[in-house]
Parts: C-alpha cells; sequence; structure tokens
C-alpha cells in the first residue's frame, strides 16, 4: 500500500471537529485580524501548535476559539477548512461537529453564526466539490443550560445543512443521562444521535450513550474494547464507532498505538470509520490517520478503499451524495489495479 494511494483516496470524514480543524495558516490570518492574544508569524505559529500534552491542546483550542470574534471571522474559517480538506485530503464529504454555544457566548448572535456557516458550506460545495453537513454538539463542561441552547439552536434555528445532534467536551463529571430530554427532543426533529462517549471513562458511559440519548454513531468509544457484551451489541445493532487513533494517544485514551482497541473492534465485528478529530492540534491529518490504520489493521489498498467506502455509507450524506462517493472510490481503486 502506498501513500499516494491514500492521499488521493476520495474520503469522507465524520468525526472532526470545526474550530479544532484551523491550521496555522489559518490561524495565522485571524490572528493578524485580532492581534495580541496568538503569535500570526508562521514560524511562531508551528511551535504555538506542537503538542505537548492535552492541557496545551485545550489552551490552542480555547486561543483559537478566541480568535472567532465576528460573522467573518467564521465564515473565514469556514471556507478555509473546506479548502484544505479537499485539496490536501481529498476529502469529498464531511460532518463538521460545531459547537455554537460558544460563539454565541463570545458575541455572535445565532442568526449570524447560521448564516456564516451556511454561505461557508454552499460556497465550498461550489468551489472545491465537497459536501458538508453540521453536527450541533453540546459542551459537555457548560452543563443543562448549554444543552439548553444548543437544542434552540438546533430547533430554532436549524441551518440547511444540519444533520446531527452531538455532545463534547470532558466525560468525567459529565453524566450522559441528564442530557436524555435534549437528545430525545432532537431526535425527534429528525436529527441523528452521536454524541462522543467512552473515550476517557468506562463502557458505561458508552451504554449511555446507546440506551439513553440513542446514539446511532459513537464519538471514539475507546473503552468499548473492555466490555464484550458492549462490543456484542454495537456489532449486532451496526452503531459505528469514530475512531480517532493519534487523538486518542495525545489524550492519554491509550497508551500507546500498538495498545489501540481498533484491531479488537474489527474482529468483534464492530464497524468502524477512521477520523481526524481535530487534526492540526493534534499534528495529525485524515491521510495520515488511514495511515495508522492500514499499519494497526494489516490493510492493503484494498482494506484502505473499504475503510473510505464504510464512512461514506455510515454516514448522513443525501444518497446521490453516497452514489457519487462510492463511484469516485471504485473510479479510484480501479485506477490503481
Amino acid at each position: 500500500m502506498s501513500d499516494d494511494f491514500i492521499s488521493r483516496l476520495p474520503k469522507a470524514e465524520l468525526h472532526v471537529h470545526h474550530i479544532g480543524s484551523a491550521s496555522p495558516r489559518i490561524v495565522s490570518e485571524l490572528a493578524e485580524r485580532h492581534p495580541g492574544t496568538v503569535p500570526s508569524d508562521p514560524d511562531a505559529l508551528r511551535s504555538f501548535f506542537e503538542f505537548r500534552d492535552f492541557a496545551h491542546f485545550i489552551d490552542v483550542y480555547l486561543a483559537v476559539v478566541g480568535l472567532i470574534r465576528t460573522p467573518e471571522d467564521l465564515r473565514y474559517l469556514t471556507y478555509e477548512i473546506a479548502r484544505e480538506m479537499s485539496q490536501a485530503q481529498s476529502l469529498r464529504y464531511a460532518e463538521l461537529t460545531c459547537t455554537p454555544y460558544t460563539s454565541v457566548a463570545a458575541g455572535i448572535a445565532i442568526e449570524a453564526y447560521t448564516e456564516a456557516i451556511e454561505d461557508a458550506r454552499l460556497s465550498a460545495e461550489r468551489d472545491f466539490g465537497l459536501v458538508l453537513r453540521w453536527i450541533y454538539d453540546i459542551p459537555g463542561e457548560s452543563g443543562l443550560p448549554a444543552a439548553d441552547d444548543t437544542l434552540r439552536y438546533a430547533l430554532d434555528h436549524r441551518p440547511e445543512g444540519l444533520v446531527g445532534f452531538g455532545l463534547g467536551g470532558p466525560e468525567i463529571g459529565v453524566p450522559r443521562p441528564q442530557f436524555e430530554p435534549h437528545f430525545t427532543a432532537a431526535r425527534a426533529a429528525g436529527l441523528h444521535s452521536v454524541p462522543h462517549a467512552g473515550e476517557t471513562t468506562g463502557p458505561e458511559t458508552v451504554w449511555d450513550a446507546v440506551r439513553l440519548l440513542g446514539a446511532e454513531r459513537i464519538g471514539h468509544g475507546t473503552s468499548s474494547a473492555a466490555d464484550p457484551a458492549l462490543l456484542a451489541h454495537l456489532a449486532e445493532h451496526r452503531i459505528p464507532l469514530e475512531v480517532c487513533p493519534s487523538s486518542n494517544l495525545a489524550t492519554r485514551a491509550v497508551a500507546t498505538l500498538a495498545e489501540h482497541p481498533l484491531r479488537a473492534f474489527v474482529d468483534a465485528g464492530v464497524v468502524v470509520t477512521i477520523n481526524s478529530d481535530d487534526p492540526p492540534m493534534f499534528g495529525t491529518t485524515l491521510n495520515r490517520e488511514y495511515e495508522i490504520a492500514a499499519d494497526l489493521l494489516d490493510l492493503d489498498d484494498r482494506g484502505v478503499a473499504d475503510l473510505a467506502r464504510t464512512a461514506v455509507e455510515v454516514s448522513f450524506a443525501p444518497e446521490d451524495v453516497k452514489a457519487r462517493v462510492l463511484g469516485e472510490i471504485e473510479e479510484h481503486v480501479a485506477a490503481q489495479a
């Protein structure tokens, strides 16, 4: 299997954060607009982005959040993320996890937020051929008030591209059951349930996400490997895990990549997709995550292409988009034969 095969392979990504996708190039532009808090010099930014530990990741993430001060910043961020996804990662479809609560708290009205991301979405599809959809997630650390507001943004100010409702942030001290009414309401409105669970806590968090939040996919789910009954349930009900190997290593969800449970998931029959989470902040790319998965699972080109197919198939993309991207994957495989 060649790196070139992966880099040119048409892909879909289902677990990637909006602000967490801001590259040093994008941050540099935003830092020039709003000088004083983040270095705008490219060399200084590269050093700023070099991952040291999870606390450093939080610092970088919050620093970038602090640069998104106007709807124009938001539109620029979204459009430029799309440019890099399509050009550097051969992405054809992506579901970006957005946290409107933090932007509204920073002073951007929800109406302006919605208009900015939607304008960027439509422009990205026109200019880059990349289809974007949104997942609005509750920042769990902000509790029920954030959940109430996020649900209101999703239902009362619903952008055309919104397909899912999620839950992110820390898991420890943020029990999933308290958010059951919010997910029930979101699902009743036709949104898909895609909470994070089991990244830094045990399998019971994943069970809560499935049983109480109606999870259709699980973000991370790393600790699921510790519970054979849970793995069997995920496999039987075809509930995919959104696996992000480098992120799991960086956040110490796994001690080493060699110990990552990806193979255990696959051996148990669980559906998996490969994703990058917050790629610049974890020093990775989606292409790199596919390379890691190929190594962990001992895959050849066709096995890697199967991973790409799975991501498309379990996405919430329109059926015509699924058919188009699957066709492009087949064409890519045939061209390499």
